[in-house]
C-alpha cells in the first residue's frame, strides 16, 4: 500500500493540462532467478532491524556473507503496476524504459508536487516526443509484495526487468500490443541503476538496451553503509501508511533519514522532503543485502551509456563525488569507464550541488536536460 497521506497544501496539486497521453497498467509476468539463501529469521521488531544494519555495516565484518548459505531458485507470477505514456500524436520511435530505486515507486519520474515541475516523464513526453514506461518494482506500492529476505532480491528484479523488456521489444506486452517501438533505452535511479546495469551484464546474446542512463550511481559500493545507517530505518508496517507490508520490510521513521540520504544541503524546497517522505515506499532486507548486484562485473555493452549524478550523493560517492584520491581520476563516477569499457560513447557528468535524489532537488532541470539531450545527441532521438 503506497504512502497517499499528503495534503493539497504539501503538494500544490492543480489540474494539469498536457500533451501526455497515459495509462495505467497491471502486469502479469512469469519470472524466475537464482537468489541468494540466508540463514536469518525475518526481523519482527525495530530492535531487530537496527541490529541487523549495525551488523552489515561493522567496520571489517563480512555479516552478509557469514549467513549466505548458498543459492535458491525462485520462480513465480507476479502483477506489475505499470504506468505507459505517450504524446497526444501517438508512440515514439524510441521507448525509455525507467526503473526508481529505494525508498521510491514508479511516481519518482512522474513526481505530482508544484503541478508536475519535477516531473522527468513530463519533460520527456512533452517536450522531447518520447513515449514512457515506468513501473513499481518487485516488492513495492502497487506491485506483487513477497517475502522480504529470500524472494525480493536484487537478482528477480533484474530479471522481471528483462522480462519486460523482451516483451516490450517484441509488442507482446499486454495492453501494449499495438505498440511497436524501434529502440528501447533505459534509465535508472540508485538502485534502479543497479538493475538497468545488471540488464547489460545479463544480456549476453543480444542487446535488450540501445542506451542507458544511470542516475544516482557508481561503481563504488564502499559509501552504501553511510545509506543505511543515515536511513533511520524501522519496520515499515509500524508507519500508518505501510501497514500492508510484512515484517523484513523497512522504511525511514522520519523526514530525517530521506533527508540524510536523498536531499543535499540547500538544494531543495522543504516541502518535497515532506513529500519524498509521505509517498515514500520501504525497502527488503533481502534488497539490502543484494544491492550491488552485478556492478563489481564488466559490460560488454557497446551503446551510449551515461552515468550522471549528484556530487553530494551520500550512498555512492559519499557525499563528494569529486574527492577520489587520485589526481588522474576526474570524479568517482569515472571508475564506471573501467567497467564500461565498450560503451560508445561513454559519459560521466557531475550535477554541482545535488545529492542523491537529484530528480527531486532544485537542479532537476539540469538533470533531466542533460538525460534527454545525451539520448538525442547519440541517435536516440524520440522520432
Amino acid at each position: 500500500m503506497a504512502r497517499h497521506s499528503i495534503t493539497l497544501s504539501i503538494l500544490s496539486l492543480a489540474a494539469l493540462v498536457t500533451a501526455r497521453n497515459c495509462h495505467d497498467l497491471s502486469v502479469s509476468l512469469d519470472v524466475s532467478a537464482t537468489n541468494k539463501a540466508f540463514d536469518l529469521a525475518v526481523p519482527t521488531t525495530d530492535i531487530e532491524i537496527t541490529d541487523i544494519i549495525l551488523q552489515v555495516t561493522r567496520q571489517g565484518g563480512n555479516f552478509i556473507s557469514d549467513i549466505t548459505t548458498g543459492e535458491t531458485h525462485i520462480s513465480g507470477n507476479y502483477e506489475l503496476a505499470a504506468t505507459y505514456c505517450e504524446p497526444d500524436h501517438g508512440p515514439s520511435k524510441v521507448l525509455q524504459i525507467l526503473t526508481h530505486g529505494i525508498g521510491f515507486d514508479r511516481h519518482y519520474w512522474d513526481f505530482p508536487a508544484n503541478n508536475y515541475n519535477y516531473s522527468y516523464t513530463k519533460t520527456a513526453v512533452d517536450e522531447y516526443g518520447y513515449s514512457t514506461f515506468t513501473y513499481d518494482r518487485l516488492g513495492v506500492g502497487e506491485s506483487s509484495h513477497g517475502e522480504p529476505i529470500s524472494e525480493i532480491q536484487q537478482a528477480l528484479e533484474l530479471a522481471a526487468l528483462k522480462v519486460l523488456t523482451q516483451k516490450l521489444r517484441a509488442s507482446e506486452l499486454s495492453g501494449l500490443e499495438d505498440k511497436h517501438f524501434d529502440k528501447i533505452v533505459h534509465v535508472g535511479h540508485s538502485f534502479g541503476s543497479v538493475q538497468t546495469y545488471g540488464l547489460t551484464v545479463d544480456d549476453k546474446d543480444a542487446c535488450l538496451s540501445d542506451g542507458i542512463v544511470l542516475t544516482g550511481f557508481s561503481q563504488n559500493g564502499t559509501f552504501l553503509p553511510y545509506f543505511l545507517l543515515g536511513g533511520n530505518f524501522v519496520q515499515a508496517n509500524s508507519l500508518p501508511p505501510l501497514a500492508d507490508y510484512a515484517d523484513g520490510y523497512v522504511a525511514p521513521v522520519s523526514t530525517t533519514g530521506v533527508h540524510i540520504n536523498f536531499f543535499a544541503p540547500g538544494a531543495f524546497d522543504p516541502e518535497i522532503l515532506q513529500a519524498a517522505y509521505s509517498t515514500g515506499q520501504p525497502a527488503s532486507i533481502g534488497e539490502l543485502f543484494t544491492v550491488g548486484g552485478s556492478t563489481g562485473i564488466p559490460s560488454s555493452y557497446s551503446g551510449p551509456a551515461l552515468v550522471i549524478t549528484g556530487d553530494r550523493d551520500v550512498p555512492f560517492c559519499g557525499g563528494d563525488c569529486s574527492a577520489t584520491g587520485d589526481p588522474q581520476l576526474k570524479s568517482i563516477l569515472d571508475t564506471s569507464s573501467q567497467f564500461l569499457q565498450q560503451a560508445q560513447p561513454f559519459e560521466a557528468y557531475v550535477v554541482k550541488g545535488a545529492g542523491h535524489g537529484l530528480a527531486l532537488e532544485y537542479s532537476h532541470v539540469e538533470t533531466t536536460g542533460k538525460i534527454l539531450d545525451f539520448f538525442v545527441q547519440n541517435g536516440l532521438a524520440a522520432q
